[in-house]
């Protein structure tokens, strides 16, 4: 999952801290200076600022005091409980927080060696699909010498105020990290896929068979490594931080820090009987303010639970902003949760391993339709296909394919008066098994997948697809934006993805000699029925092969069938008009595979558009002899390269 690092703003934390030592004196960052333009770009703190060291505030600092926990967090008075809530989350992942806080024995305060101490730290966040590591100094914003951001519940450590100070850099300002979900913390954090889960609209308090399958989910997810968060959409802007009657906070982001099956009661020796109960364990970012429902911290009901049931799920009976509810409250209370999972691609595991591509792209402006990369989504026909198409494989026959699409993280332009997350999705079309040209016109493309779209980071879809090659789409809602991404995708085989760029072949200096093309053909072959049965059982073993000029297209083999349905698709360019296009039928064998019938298509501009039954027939000398079965085919062609 990690790669090379990037040094942010070109800033190398090894070279600034050692110009620092030899020089002695205390490292101040020129690109996030301790001033006013870091902290606000629109409002002010409430009270007057003063940047400190660490030092200046207590006697003994440290990053870490007795480790790192989930607990170690308060918010303060930024509205990023989001941000806090992200690194709840994070605190629970050993290898991830030290991917984030890299080297962190080095950037240790040393009592023993304090001329080795800089006032320089760094950390690093998978920024826009790149690991960037991003420097800052040690001066906190404090009011009457306390810190007024994210803080520790330890007076004396600073790993979570030190590292709200560097992500603010990223954001350009204090102030840009007001307001944003966990989910774009997390993946920030850690490279993670973000999917988010409304869960009024999905049923779920209702729904139990559904209600079940989200918590398996949940379960591999935490299990896994993955990362989860949730939160109650407010209804109005005077909902925002309202508490409800079972103490929860609307429109405010909780981490899940646990999900289990909890036995009721003592299990008996030789008795593998037991009541189970489906759980899910929270913290408010607060360090306070909890549940006060069932399975709240002091309900009567974590009497069912044995001693040891409650010890293994380390209950405590404080107000310490931690708490447990049954799965099915928690769906019938919350309204959204943030689902960030670590997809494995390393091939030396136990669990499933995914095949990843990463694209960077951009929706860009041209007053040219054909240089236009801004189209719009699918309700903008005119103009949808101008938008960037990407096109992968799927080589199994069938493979469940996961898709994240993140637009740039617009945080940066807050200070501008802008800052707001774009409307974004894509659609997935099944195209020819042989297309290596963008899309002009839907004809015979199969319009399979549609995400949501939606005006967050990231979207995501998890979708089961069938063999063959697919244009992915991606778009935001109107036409005309202007803004950078990056997809991903992940298969179970590699999938090839990459980004179809050209709308016709091109023109070289072997066109002269070898002749250029004069129309496109699009090809559909729907189904072969009534075809010859090829062994004892009545049946047979049918694919297809379709050839025009040099070009061979081959679809799969449709197993013990005389009536086989293929829909395959192929895509030809071609410079002699008086050939015709073949499709031949044939039976997949062990040792030869045997002719079933062909038909001959002129497939010119001029001919019928609609689906044809045609006979097949026999090759060669026996060209004109029927033999049994049909294909369903539909052809177009056109003398307008970029017509389709």
């Amino acid at each position: 999952m990690f790669s090379s690092v990037k040094s942010f703003k070109d800033q190398k934390y090894h070279e600034l801290k050692q110009q620092c030592i030899k020089q002695g004196r205390l490292f101040e960052d020129p690109e996030f200076p301790a001033s006013d333009e870091s902290l606000f770009y629109n409002r002010c703190p409430p009270g007057r600022v003063e940047w400190k060291r660490p030092k200046e505030l207590c006697e003994d600092p440290h990053l870490f005091v007795n480790g790192i926990s989930a607990h170690d967090l308060h918010q303060g008075k930024l509205g990023n409980c989001w941000f806090v809530a992200a690194c709840s989350c994070l605190a629970l992942r050993e290898n991830l927080w030290q991917k984030v806080i890299p080297s962190f024995k080095e950037q240790e305060w040393d009592s023993k060696r304090p001329q080795k101490y800089a006032g320089i730290f760094h950390f690093q966040f998978w920024y826009f699909g790149q690991w960037t590591d991003v420097v800052i100094d040690d001066r906190l914003p404090t009011i009457n010498g306390e810190l007024i951001y994210c803080h520790s519940n330890v007076e004396n450590e600073f790993w979570s105020a030190l590292l709200e100070k560097a992500y603010a850099k990223l954001a350009e300002s204090y102030e840009a990290l007001d307001g944003g979900t966990a989910a774009d913390a997390i993946v920030d954090f850690t490279g993670a896929v973000a999917e988010s889960i409304d869960l009024v609209k999905g049923k779920y308090c209702e729904n139990i068979s559904e209600q079940m399958k989200l918590f398996e989910d949940l379960l591999k997810v935490h299990k896994r490594g993955g990362l989860i968060s949730c939160s109650i959409a407010t209804s109005s802007p005077n909902d925002t931080e309202v508490e409800t009657k079972m103490g929860l906070i609307i429109g405010h982001a909780y981490s899940v820090t646990a999900i289990q099956k909890v036995r009721l009661g003592e299990r008996l020796l030789f008795s593998f009987k037991s009541e189970k109960l489906f759980m899910i364990r929270m913290r408010n970012p607060w360090g306070k303010k909890e549940w006060n429902g069932a399975w709240s911290d002091r309900s009567e009901e974590w009497k069912k639970v044995s001693d040891s049931e409650r010890k293994s799920l380390g209950l405590t009976v404080q107000n310490d902003g931690e708490f447990w509810m049954t799965f099915d409250d928690w769906c019938q209370n919350f309204t959204d949760v943030d689902i960030c999972r670590i997809v494995n691609t390393s091939y030396f595991s136990i669990h499933k391993t995914w095949e990843k591509k990463m694209v960077h792209g951009a929706w860009t402006k041209h007053s040219e339709p054909l240089k236009n990369r801004s189209g719009g989504c699918f309700d903008y026909r005119a103009t949808f296909l101008q938008n960037p198409q990407y096109v992968f494989d799927v080589k199994k026959a069938e493979d469940k394919v996961l898709i994240s699409l993140q637009q740039e993280d617009q945080r940066i332009y807050k200070k501008d008066g802008k800052g707001d997350n774009f409307p974004i999705g894509f659609e997935i079309f099944k195209v020819e098994l042989n297309r290596d040209y963008r899309i002009h016109k839907l004809q015979i493309q199969e319009r399979v997948a549609t995400s949501i779209y939606v005006n967050t980071r990231t979207v995501f879809l998890r979708k089961l697809l069938a063999r063959g090659r697919y244009v992915l789409i991606p778009t935001t809602h109107y036409p005309g934006i202007v803004t950078a991404f990056i997809l991903r995708l992940f298969t179970d085989v590699p999938s090839k993805l990459r980004e179809l760029k050209l709308d016709k072949p091109k023109w070289t200096c072997w066109s002269i000699l070898c002749g250029y093309p004069r129309i496109v053909t699009e090809i559909k072959i729907h189904s072969a029925e009534g075809l010859q049965r090829q062994d004892r059982s009545g049946g047979a073993d049918p694919y297809l092969i379709i050839k025009c000029e040099n070009q061979n297209v081959r679809s799969a083999v449709q197993q013990d069938t005389v009536s086989a349905i293929f829909d395959t698709q192929a895509l030809f360019y071609r410079k002699n008009v008086k050939r015709p296009i073949i499709v031949q039928v044939w039976n997949s064998n062990v040792l030869c595979d045997q002719f079933l019938g062909q038909v001959l298509l002129a497939a010119l501009p001029g001919d019928p558009r609609e689906p044809q039954t045609l006979q097949l027939r026999g090759k060669g000398s026996r060209e004109a002899d029927e033999m049994p079965g049909h294909i369903t085919v539909k052809v177009v062609s056109s003398d307008d390269l970029m017509e389709l």
